[in-house]
């Protein structure tokens, strides 16, 4: 599952093409009233490389986000981990996918899953399996951990490099450059900044200037765990909505990052539109089991049935495919009901 562990610790292009699909994939037509369910779909899930392996310009000394400068000697074995599975999007994407010796639950596009893992328990690090994978550079950052076992490798003498875990739209160049820094290839770096900022800009336009901003309400729901969460300014999911051009009805409220539901809560956020990722509409039995939570269906959002999902592994990723996620979620919120 995406982000349990971080949620549960705080509380307890555009080459792909885009559908607006019903939940379970199916294309869906604009409902004669209301806009009904909808799914954010990008055809072409995989990651598409900024071109061939450009070799490495190494040794190189960075500075690591944990404070620590680091210099990298041997980039020809690389493990990209994280909480959302964005570093090893931007690693593949700058064409090193075949240096990538192992990945993280979260990284689940086609390229990388024959890897084997190194988070067996959900998001926790192994020390062990990362060892017998024999990597020359371990890229992570804070969401991932434990910290111990990051300290455990360095003292192995492999080469850690954390970079800085800031999940907004704003930081997804930073996050290309200071990777591309740490394995030697800047050039490439810049031309795949250069692309994932053309492709938000370009996205960023598809959002609808001809109306009132609708009023979105993400909710981090994993009813086999019992966890019902809604999201605020900060989460992430704030600045996939305001991508798309409308407002995010946690913050709206009051509420930064995660929070617990409520029914009061989610009642006086009155989002138009409830936004979700697809295995926790899965984990509650689709919409009619989320429209039976407390307070959805009092919202003009639950009234409507006008329930959005999207996979787990693009919504709230922000890496290399962030204007497909964009350009996916505007068409599935906005382009059957305009």
């Amino acid at each position: 599952m995406r982000r349990p562990a971080l949620l549960l610790g705080a509380l307890v292009l555009l080459g792909g093409s885009v559908t607006a699909c019903g939940p379970g994939g199916s294309p869906t037509a604009a409902p004669a009233a209301g806009c009904g369910p909808a799914t954010a779909v990008v055809t072409d899930t995989d990651v598409d490389p900024v071109g061939p392996d450009p070799g490495s310009v190494l040794p190189v000394t960075v500075d690591s986000a944990d404070g620590t400068r680091v210099t990298v000697t041997d980039a020809s074995r690389i493990l990209p981990v994280n909480l959302y599975g964005s570093i090893a999007e931007i690693v593949f994407s700058l064409g090193l996918g075949d240096r990538v010796v192992g990945r993280d639950t979260s990284t689940t596009f086609p390229a990388a899953a024959h890897l084997p893992v190194v988070t067996p328990t959900g998001h926790d690090l192994s020390t062990e399996a990362i060892l017998r994978l024999a990597p020359t550079v371990v890229l992570a950052d804070e969401s991932i951990g434990p910290p111990e076992a990051l300290k455990q490798l360095r003292r192995s003498g492999i080469t850690v490099v954390l970079v800085d875990d800031e999940q907004t739209l704003a930081a997804v160049p930073a996050h290309i450059r200071a990777i591309a820094a740490a394995l030697g290839v800047p050039e490439p770096g810049e031309r795949l900044v250069a692309r994932v900022d053309a492709e938000i800009t370009a996205a960023r336009r598809s959002a609808p200037t001809d109306a009132d901003p609708l009023r979105i309400a993400f909710l981090y729901v994993r009813g086999t765990a019992g966890v019902y969460l809604m999201g605020g300014r900060g989460a992430g999911s704030d600045e996939m909505i305001r991508a798309i051009g409308a407002v995010d009805a946690g913050t709206e409220i009051g509420l930064t990052k995660f929070r617990p539901l409520t029914s009061e809560g989610l009642i006086n956020a009155a989002p138009d539109v409830i936004l979700v990722m697809s295995e926790g509409l899965a984990s509650v039995k689709g919409v009619d089991g989320l429209l039976a939570l407390p307070g959805i269906g009092q919202t003009p959002a639950g009234r409507d049935r006008r329930i959005v999902d999207m996979d787990d592994g693009l919504l709230l990723t922000f890496g290399a495919r962030t204007g497909r996620a964009i350009q996916a979620l505007a068409t599935a919120v906005h382009g059957t009901c305009r």
